[in-house]
């Protein structure tokens, strides 16, 4: 009550002093372009905002007249006067700062360009801090992007960072994603890991979703579209601020952030760090993260700065890595949490599949500004991960239909009988045990771009982009749950393994990956045009060294590295028609080499003769709108996916195991994009967003001739595929949101999102019946959600509360399917979405 109390005084005194809000726009004099990330602060106070990538900010004031201080780092500081009466909303326009010479330039890795508002030819959007901070809550980082178009985001299994991100109907491994410029993306298989990540959001100062080809010029792009996360940086000023939120099953998380701000011997720091830990809303996920951050800046001379970035979230949470019939969830007391992959030793939670991962990233940017006109910017960076993930191997008796192993009808496993019975085998050695699945890797590369004027209308930027992963897999013995060993007979080195705990069992492979890139990339700009044209080149190279089937003598234990040559062309346009009106076009055609999985079959060193790589042509029109209130955006999109990788797996005459490869699968995603932000009063934002999408296969594939490894046909197949939707993503989205300054201090948020086709996830390889049948379209949903944000002060310093409660209705609905044999709901395999959520914050800054 007492804790009700001070927040009830908090917000009165707040209401008593707000005085106003404050908007502009801030711009490069000499560009007249924006400045993303510029400083805006009133003199004296803490109170201040950040532009987004538009320049754009808007900051509360709780003086009634004063001066508005406006930096950038790279430009001279301007100072404008104000005076706002109570509630008061001042228009200032733009504002334009002039470059300083001998100020410290932020570093950005500049092999990712930011689409800028009516110049860079893409559809764009762009999440501020602001928004990350305000709307999170408890939420995965990538369901941030929920109300963009062509996003679909879920929370996976429901454990802590295991969400899912589409674009367009692409999954992780056809999206790249970026942290300051550096890509992320699995080198092998090319997914993206959000748990990696699960304390960027504290870090981050913008988030630019560019669909489609975007403005990256790293030698490869991605099919879907680009994720880059800019982190914060240089131009941060001094001080910091410590914040505590509390949330729905156990939630908790506390952390603070420290920033020197840029001293007079041009040094600047930057510290950040956190704790994440709760139940999860998924029975059996219990979770806890940590998150560190550490940026450090130094200007060398006037032409060389250096910034030297590191970051990590090492991590262990529950999963749920089984999905259900729709039946078992409705048959079990715990309904959509249910999840059969926990239960109980010696009366404690544990868990049969878990993720523990630790993976810190860090990188050295240098910037060396040769001339007036000609700038070079170079990052070498590192990362390490290990860990992995936990299942069973040995006797599956993991199973929900009639178990003895469960303490009644889909209820958590009982391990103590599990135990027992390893127990009672001794010499014999466990029948089952928990393993974990490692995959540590080691990642080395250098980024380098040279930006030149070559007239004052043509720049011209060309680099090299380098890289070298090593992965390490392998099993190894996490519990023997009571046994004294257990026997595994998967390596050939060692046929006769009475395994104990952390040995490695089931396989131990290495997995070698090289990239040589080079890229170049000619803009043009002047007057109302807007150009550039891209051309990148890279070869990828892939090797596999297997420990286990292969003896320590034979030389087939590692491969020689398969190369594949890929390479991009795009180029698009932006015209201005005039102060209003913009429109826009882009198009682009490239190859990608086939993931590792596609060059070596059978889990072995089987090298795929066939392998080809992947073959994108992509083709897009947008147009956009602009007036003081009102923003829109439109754009028609068209993405033909050829050979996109695919083997199927079949049995040999010898009975063993073999695999093919299975060319001419293509798909085709096409889809229209609105999204309109509406400010009819100062004190109330609308925005809308619709995305309508149709993704197919499309064409059947005929008489394809299945072969073993000694070239003997085997069998010929049909896949039928052509018009089958593509699943795994909702196709037709819709958003609605509201923003209401309640008070100058105090904003309201209401969001509304729906979405339809959503078509079951499935494997074009079993659909081999002309009478092949669409995958099973789960039924449509809308989700609610609601969001406060109070601003107020705490003696003398600025502090917020933040308040989110996500799918307020408490909607039931599907979120994730697999198709069934029957292609309906009887048979689909499906997970749940989440129910009522909430969350309720406080920061304070220093």
């Amino acid at each position: 009550m007492k804790n009700l109390i001070l927040v009830g005084m908090f917000l009165v005194t707040s209401f008593l002093m707000a005085q106003g809000t404050i908007k502009g726009t801030v711009t490069d004099s000499e560009m007249n372009t924006p400045l993303p990330g510029a400083n805006v602060m009133v003199f004296g106070t803490n109170a201040g905002a950040t532009t987004d990538f538009d320049g754009n900010f808007s900051l509360k004031a709780d003086k009634s007249n004063g001066k508005l201080v406006v930096s950038y780092v790279g430009f001279k500081k301007k100072e404008i006067p104000f005076t706002l009466t109570n509630g008061q909303t001042l228009e200032l326009g733009e504002i334009s700062l002039e470059a300083d010479n001998s100020a410290l330039d932020e570093i950005l890795i500049t092999t990712y360009s930011l689409a800028i508002d009516r110049k860079t030819p893409v559809a764009v959007s762009t999440i501020k801090a602001q928004d990350i901070e305000t709307k999170l809550g408890n939420q995965e980082f990538p369901e941030i992007l929920k109300s963009t178009p062509g996003v679909y985001a879920t929370k996976g299994g429901g454990g802590f960072g295991d969400s899912e991100l589409r674009l367009r109907g692409f999954n992780s491994e056809n999206i790249a994603v970026m942290i300051n410029g550096v890509p992320v993306n699995d080198m092998e298989n090319g997914r993206v890991y959000w748990s990696n990540w699960a304390g960027l959001a504290d870090v981050t100062r913008s988030m630019q979703v560019q669909r489609g080809l975007g403005a990256s010029k790293v030698a490869v792009p991605s099919i879907g579209g680009t994720v880059n996360i800019i982190t914060k940086t240089t131009d941060v000023k001094k001080g910091g601020s410590f914040f505590a939120t509390t949330g729905n099953d156990g939630y908790q998380k506390f952390g603070a952030t420290v920033s020197t701000g840029r001293l007079d011997s041009g040094f600047a720091a930057t510290i950040s760090a956190s704790k994440t830990s709760g139940n999860g809303f998924v029975d059996g996920t219990k979770f806890e993260g940590y998150s560190y951050f550490v940026n450090l800046a130094q200007e060398i001379g006037e032409d060389h700065q250096l910034s030297f970035t590191a970051f990590g979230a090492p991590q262990r949470h529950g999963q749920r890595q089984n999905r259900e019939l729709i039946e078992t969830f409705q048959r079990s007391e715990r309904g959509i949490r249910f999840n059969r992959d926990w239960g109980y030793k010696n009366g404690q939670e544990y868990n049969v599949e878990d993720n523990f991962y630790h993976k810190p990233q860090i990188s050295l940017n240098h910037f060396w500004n040769i001339s007036d006109k000609t700038d070079l910017s170079t990052a070498v960076y590192a990362s390490f991960g290990t860990g992995g993930g936990s299942g069973y191997s040995g006797t599956n008796k993991f199973g929900i239909d009639n178990s003895p192993y469960r303490n009644g009808d889909l209820q958590p496993v009982n391990l103590d009988l599990i135990v027992q019975e390893n127990v009672d085998r001794g010499a014999l050695g466990s029948e089952t045990i928990i393993r974990d699945s490692n995959n540590n890797h080691s990642w080395y590369g250098a980024l380098s771009t040279l930006s030149t004027e070559l007239t004052d209308d043509i720049d011209l930027m060309a680099g090299v982009d380098l890289r070298y992963y090593k992965g390490e897999h392998f099993q190894s013995v996490k519990d023997l749950l009571g046994g004294q060993f257990f026997n595994d007979d998967s390596n050939v080195n060692n046929p006769v393994n009475n395994a104990k705990v952390d040995d490695k069992i089931s396989y131990y492979n290495d997995g070698i990956v090289l990239w040589e890139g080079v890229f170049a990339q000619a803009e043009y700009s002047k007057n109302d045009l807007s150009a550039f044209v891209s051309l990148a080149a890279s070869n990828t190279s892939y090797k596999r060294i297997d420990y286990f089937n292969y003896l320590d003598s034979d030389p087939e234990q590692e491969t020689d590295f398969q190369n594949f040559f890929g390479y991009s062309a795009k180029g698009g346009a932006n015209y201005n028609i005039d102060n209003h009106h913009n429109v826009f076009a882009n198009v682009g055609y490239f190859e990608r080499a086939p993931f590792f999985r596609a060059v070596f079959l059978n889990f072995q060193n089987d090298i795929n003769e066939d392998a080809e790589n992947q073959k994108i042509f992509s083709a897009e029109l947008g147009y956009g709108y602009r007036a003081n209130n009102l923003r829109v955006n439109l754009n028609l999109y068209r993405t033909n996916w050829k050979d996109r990788t695919l083997t199927r797996s079949f049995n040999n005459p010898d009975g063993s195991f073999g695999s093919a490869n299975i060319l001419g699968i293509n798909a085709i995603h096409q889809g229209i994009e609105l999204d309109v932000d509406y400010r009819p009063f100062d004190n109330l934002t609308l925005r809308a967003m619709a995305s309508i999408g149709d993704w197919k296969w499309q064409d059947d594939v005929k008489g394809v001739e299945i072969f073993d490894d000694e070239q003997n046909l085997v069998n010929t197949i049909d896949i039928f595929i052509e018009d089958l939707k593509v699943g795994d993503a909702a196709q037709t989205t819709f958003g609605l949101g509201v923003d209401y300054d309640v008070l100058p201090s105090t904003t309201l948020r209401l969001d509304y999102n729906f979405y339809d086709d959503y078509f079951a996830d499935f494997d074009p390889n079993n659909r081999t019946n002309a009478n092949s049948k669409q995958a099973w379209e789960a039924p449509s949903y809308g989700l609610v959600d609601l969001g406060l944000v109070h601003n107020f002060k705490l003696g003398s310093l600025d502090a917020t509360i933040i308040g989110n409660v996500n799918n307020l209705l408490d909607t039931e609905y599907i979120a994730d399917a697999r198709d069934g044999r029957t292609s309906s709901y009887q048979d689909a395999l499906v997970w749940y979405g989440f129910g009522r959520t909430y969350t309720l914050g406080a920061k304070i800054k220093f």
